[in-house]
């Protein structure tokens, strides 16, 4: 009976699939669906987009098998590949594509009979440093799976650094290595994330992966007219529970953080950071109250928070808040924003949402 609800609307997650596929539309898409599709419900999110998507892509084994015990049959990509060379009996049972980032996994897929060839992308480290083959080691691994009978649709991939910055510069540099590799090898390529697939057509590859623009966020640090046209996916609503009068002066929270500048009324709201709400979000946060903007006064509590509803004299007891996202009547909060203030990104804030937020699913045939 709490209150606090994610609504997740599927009709908008189409919507955005979508706008990436109409980005790139000689490119095929895959639909990265990592980290429960980032906060959002893997499940429920792969089956709304199945009957469009041809492969989705996930961080690791385990998430693969939830989908595949979920009735999901289309192809899944393991991002990172695999962690121990025994995954590989279930990475042929149940069809899955792996990434190849490390020598090891190179080795452990050589050494492996599978009853079917796997499909298999080459990782490159573009200058990021976290996974892959340097550009200089790419050719003789390339050439080792190319003449292996365990491997087939071998592709190279990488991950752009900064594809989401104004400044081109680095972009630029990693994407003159990638296609210089490419060309050298005749290699189909997959490198296009959520900023390349919504800004940078010279990086759309035979395959893309729009990740977080999928459930509404603009991942540039400029919006343009795609990224203009995103849905939120999640809303996270809740309602008033309390409503205080306060005298000039008085304090609200954990260490009187905030303080009355006038004489002022505020609303307690069924949210904190035991659901996920982000515990540094500042004063001045902005909330939806009845669909208008109102800013959170006082530190985030772990199962509830409080906002300045002094400007909105008809909130009561039950009023809708909206934490991100749209609200009843159309408004709308991005989560980029509220990211924003609370000096991270929205990354963070959807995945970040707890099971105690129970997710509600709408549209797309729910």
């Amino acid at each position: 009976m709490r209150p606090l609800v994610a609504h997740i609307d599927l009709d908008a997650l189409r919507h955005n699939y979508r706008l990436a596929c109409r980005c790139a539309p000689q490119s095929r898409s895959v639909a990265v669906i990592k980290a429960d599709a980032y906060g959002h419900g893997a499940l429920a999110c792969a089956r709304a987009l199945e009957a469009d998507v041809p492969a989705f892509a996930v961080a690791c084994i385990e998430e693969a098998l939830s989908l595949r015990e979920g009735g999901i049959q289309a192809p899944i990509v393991l991002l990172e590949g695999i962690f121990d060379a025994d995954e590989l009996a279930l990475v042929d049972e149940h069809r899955l594509w792996i990434s190849v980032h490390s020598a090891w996994q190179v080795e452990a897929l050589l050494s492996y009979s599978p009853r079917q060839p796997i499909p298999v992308w080459l990782k490159v480290d573009s200058g990021m440093h976290r996974l892959g083959f340097s550009p200089e080691q790419v050719a003789s691994v390339w050439q080792r799976l190319v003449d292996a009978p365990q491997v087939t649709a071998l592709h190279l991939m990488s991950h752009f650094a900064s594809a989401d910055a104004q400044d081109p510069s680095v972009f630029n540099q990693q994407m003159r290595v990638l296609q210089g590799l490419a060309d050298e090898l005749k290699a189909p390529l997959c490198l296009a994330n959520s900023p390349a697939t919504l800004a940078w057509p010279v990086a759309h590859g035979d395959w893309n992966r729009p990740g977080v623009m999928l459930y509404g966020s603009d991942p540039l640090e400029v919006a343009n007219d795609v990224t203009r046209q995103l849905r939120p996916v999640m809303s996270l609503r809740s309602k008033i529970i309390a409503l205080r009068e306060l005298d000039t002066g008085e304090q609200v929270g954990y260490g009187g953080r905030w303080k009355a500048p006038r004489p002022s009324k505020i609303a307690v709201v069924a949210a904190g950071y035991g659901d996920g709400y982000d515990r540094h979000a500042v004063d001045g946060t902005p909330v939806l109250v009845n669909g208008q903007r109102c800013p959170i006064a006082g530190k985030v509590s772990m199962d509830m928070l409080t906002v300045d509803v002094t400007d909105v004299p008809e909130a009561a007891i039950g009023s809708e808040v909206v934490l991100w996202g749209a609200a009843s009547n159309g408004a709308v909060l991005p989560v980029d924003e509220v990211a924003r203030y609370c000096a991270t990104i929205s990354y963070t804030l959807l995945t970040g949402v707890l099971p105690r937020a129970p997710r509600r699913y709408h549209g797309a045939n729910v």
